[in-house]
């Protein structure tokens, strides 16, 4: 330590240093595999739009692959994408909640329609994070082939047994295994770029694809089959938004320390000496990435692929996990059943119901799809739709942020945007091969995800009309309209708001003739941040009835934050309640309400429906809002959409 006590330099560069390993582990797991399959699925024969085999063509893609690199992950994620976060966290979610909070504020209809268009690529992400796990590991268990061609008939058997270990596993958390993922990236990295190595050495004239000359030849002279080739080619950007959705955790300086240090290196060693391999000899195509090794190489080769796999699914899973919740505490789900695995990290968390609908899907893909190279027509969509609206939502966040000249913007949007909807384009042209796959899943979650939102407004309106204003309610105990005994003790009611009554509480004055001597209406707010600092989470506020023995509280929480009242009401000041909650033996009051398809033409009947059906994944209430079992009340009622 220092005079100031601040660490010393050394201190610091050990902590930054850990970071960066940490953030290797976890954040490039997905990218950093995608050398496995993406330059044989360029060249697959089975491709039905196929690129000849060439040197010029070889040259050509291996080129593509590197600049594609460059401009999507290096400048648009890395270099501008980066630069904006929401309190610290980014990822499309912090750009949805960043265009919410100035739609509102504003009332500008473009904020509004592209927060819609943010949704749906956080839906494609759910698309995203079933099919990783799925051809990440089957690409890697397909290197057995290389190995043993009689082992072909155990990949799949073989993928999907890792693949239930992995989810059944995800309930212990990702703290104690998350501590050797980083030196096994470490390791991986290392490897895929001494093996990049020594294809180049056979071949040294593959280096000049690093020239974007070749990159812009091949598609200008043949695009009539390198347009194509960009549905395979985008699979090399694959994770790019795990960078942006994970920054959160290690910072910006240490995704960009770890990317541009070994993970883009490596990667592109690997694409030139695959490149290279090819290029000395064309049977090599089936499988490059792992006939860069020798014979004696490729079992253990194997055996740290599996392992770099399963971490990058691991990593695809954790992020689902993340979405979902965020998706809950902004309204766009219901209330989710959510575990925290690690005592130190806020952000490792596990979600049941998420892990096992995951699990159903993985397993479905692999034993539907049963190949990488097959998977690989579906994967493309999913991935250059979250960049294109990514892309997108940032440019417009950018402007309204950084006042940036609106000539600036423009430009930026339509080079990199050009470029984003070119992919795209092309991944149109798979839809009967599998790209229809993640628009389905996508076009799914989206539509329960806005249907959720809009009955979840019905209810709130609906709801309000039948609790009441709070200051009716009050005025007729006051008058005696509202005949209630006052018993000793405190009650704690959840609401909405501090306009009017909990149901609860008025059920407990009309049916039970029975109000406590100490009333605390709690109000739980979900802010447009990651987290909320403790000297900002509650607030008394005067509601202006005298001694009533009626308080309110607003409690409020980040949208990554799984709320706990009792821990949020144990950090009120007792002077500003009087000293009157006593929550050692406080009772908590709940509303449960039974959702039922009424007449009124509120929304399609479908949505209707659907409402009501997605309600019922909702996580009980005392356990999400960490309430103790013993003490807490439900009390029942009904509204209709």
């Amino acid at each position: 330590m220092n005079a100031s006590g601040a660490p010393h330099g050394s201190a610091r560069d050990t902590v930054r240093l850990a970071v960066i390993v940490a953030a290797l582990g976890v954040v490039f797991g997905d990218i950093g595999t995608s050398p496995i399959y993406t330059l044989q699925t360029v060249f697959n024969p089975e491709d039905p739009h196929p690129v000849p085999v060439s040197t010029d063509n070889i040259y050509g893609v291996v080129s593509l692959i590197f600049w594609s690199v460059m401009i999507i992950v290096t400048l648009t994620y890395i270099v501008l994408a980066m630069r904006i976060d929401n309190d610290g966290e980014g990822g499309i979610m912090a750009l949805i909640t960043l265009l919410r909070r100035w739609g509102s504020q504003r009332g500008g209809r473009a904020a509004v329609v592209l927060a819609a268009l943010g949704i749906f690529g956080a839906s494609l992400f759910f698309g995203d994070s079933m099919i990783t796990p799925a051809i990440s590991v089957l690409s890697a268990v397909e290197g057995l082939k290389t190995v043993e061609a009689s082992m072909a008939d155990y990949v799949v058997p073989i993928t999907a047994v890792i693949i239930v270990v992995l989810f059944l596993v995800q309930r212990r958390g990702t703290a104690a295994v998350g501590k050797v993922f980083g030196p096994v990236m470490i390791v991986w990295f290392v490897v895929i770029g001494a093996c990049g190595i020594s294809g180049i050495v056979q071949h040294p004239g593959i280096l000049r694809a690093l020239s974007p000359t070749y990159a812009v030849g091949f598609l200008t002279g043949h695009f009539h089959f390198a347009f194509f080739a960009l549905a395979a080619v985008v699979l090399s950007v694959t994770g790019a938004e795990a960078l942006y959705a994970d920054m959160g955790h290690f910072g910006r300086r240490a995704i960009t320390r770890g990317w541009l240090g070994m993970v883009l290196p490596a990667c592109t060693l690997s694409y030139l000496g695959q490149g290279a391999l090819i290029l000395e000899d064309q049977s090599n195509l089936s499988s490059p990435f792992f006939l860069l090794v020798p014979d004696w190489a490729r079992l253990p080769l194997v055996v740290l692929t599996t392992a770099a796999t399963v971490i990058a699914a691991q990593a695809v899973i954790t992020g689902a996990y993340s979405v979902a919740s965020q998706a809950a505490q902004l309204g766009y789900l219901p209330r989710l059943r959510i575990a925290h695995t690690s005592e130190t990290t806020i952000g490792q968390i596990y979600v049941p119901w998420i892990n096992w609908l995951l699990l159903t899907s993985v397993l479905t893909l692999i034993f539907a799809f049963r190949s990488s190279a097959a998977l690989a027509y579906a994967y493309g969509m999913a991935v250059t739709g979250t960049i294109t609206i990514t892309t997108l939502l940032f440019f417009y966040v950018a402007h309204i942020r950084w006042s940036t000249p609106r000539w600036i913007i423009v430009t930026g949007a339509v080079l990199l945007l050009s470029v984003d909807l070119l992919f795209v384009a092309a991944n149109l042209t798979k839809i009967l091969h599998g790209a229809w796959l993640p628009l389905l899943i996508a076009l799914t979650a989206f539509t329960i995800m806005t249907t959720w939102q809009r009955g979840r407004a019905i209810v709130t309106a609906e709801r309000e009309r039948l609790e009441g204003p709070l200051d009716q309610f009050v005025e007729e105990l006051r008058s005696g309209g509202l005949v209630a005994q006052r018993v000793p003790g405190t009650a704690i009611f959840l609401n909405r708001g501090r306009t009017t009554a909990p149901l609860a509480l008025r059920a407990n004055v009309e049916h039970n003739q029975v109000r406590h001597e100490h009333v605390v209406i709690v109000s739980i707010e979900t802010e447009p941040v990651p987290r909320v600092a403790d000297d900002q989470r509650v607030t008394v506020d005067d509601l202006g009835y005298g001694d009533d023995g009626i308080t309110h509280v607003t409690a409020r929480f980040g949208y990554m934050e799984t709320p706990d009242v009792p821990a949020a009401l144990a950090l009120l000041d007792p002077e500003a309640t009087e000293g009157r909650i006593d929550l050692e033996r406080a009772s908590y009051f709940l509303s449960k309400i039974e959702l039922r398809k009424g007449p009124a033409a509120t929304m399609a009947t479908w949505r209707k429906h659907l409402f009501i059906a997605t309600s019922h994944i909702t996580a009980d209430a005392a356990e999400y809002f960490n309430l103790p079992r013993d003490r807490t009340v439900i009390i029942g009622s009904h509204v209709e959409v």
